[in-house]
């Protein structure tokens, strides 16, 4: 014996209604830590010339040994653009206490600059080739930029732009998913869609009328 129609659609409904529920609830775990860190520091975005912060300088001078002084000597036919040596690299991790980056400096007969730019700050790496001075400077902006930077993926390296593309995945199957819950229950919500409505609208308002 067949299911009547109406039985057969409530089934239907019920199933799809079932699974936008689970997609919704995995979405908005995976999404949930990260959607506090965005909206928290839109604020701060949005603010951020009424938080002050006062930066703090750390600067540290060292001396190369004499070896490896020997392997950073000007060279005919050198590039403009080229990694530290590994050797120096590993001096000046443990010297400085730091972690180098695989990143090419800039090279002139007379110093290599290596540029350190970093979340919430910055820092640079400076060596003199005649002498072997080596100076190193750190800014630090505070947490707040900290967390700003990371909102905005600025020098923040590849596995947090993975992490960026994960979480706006999971927030486009949060809002789509939403979006077909909201259709489902609309019959016995009236207000729902100009509610939505009301979302889409409000928002292009404001760029029509007040950004230009």
């Amino acid at each position: 014996m067949k299911n009547p129609p109406a039985a057969t659609a409530a089934s239907q409904r019920a199933y799809w209604l079932k699974t936008l529920h689970q997609w919704h609830w995995i979405s908005s775990a995976l999404c949930l830590m990260g959607m506090l860190l965005f909206a928290f520091t839109g604020i701060t975005l949005n603010h951020a010339a009424d938080i002050g912060a006062e930066p703090r300088v750390q600067q540290k001078v060292v001396q190369l040994p004499a070896e490896l002084r020997a392997a950073l000597a000007p060279r005919a036919g050198e590039p403009d653009n080229a990694a530290l040596p590994s050797e120096v690299q590993r001096w000046l991790a443990m010297s400085l206490a730091l972690v180098l980056p695989d990143a090419s400096a800039e090279w002139s007969p007379e110093e290599i600059y290596l540029s350190l730019p970093r979340p919430g700050g910055d820092a640079w790496l400076r060596i003199e080739r005649e002498t072997g001075s080596v100076e190193y400077e750190r800014t630090d902006r505070g947490w707040i930029s900290y967390l700003n930077d990371l909102h905005k993926g600025r020098h923040t390296g590849t596995a947090w732009k993975w992490f960026l593309d994960i979480f706006s995945v999971a927030c486009l199957v949060f809002c789509i998913t939403g979006l077909f819950i909201l259709k489902f229950h609309a019959a016995n919500r009236p207000t729902t869609w100009p509610m939505v409505g009301m979302g889409l609208v409000a928002p292009l308002l404001l760029v029509i009328l007040f950004i230009h």
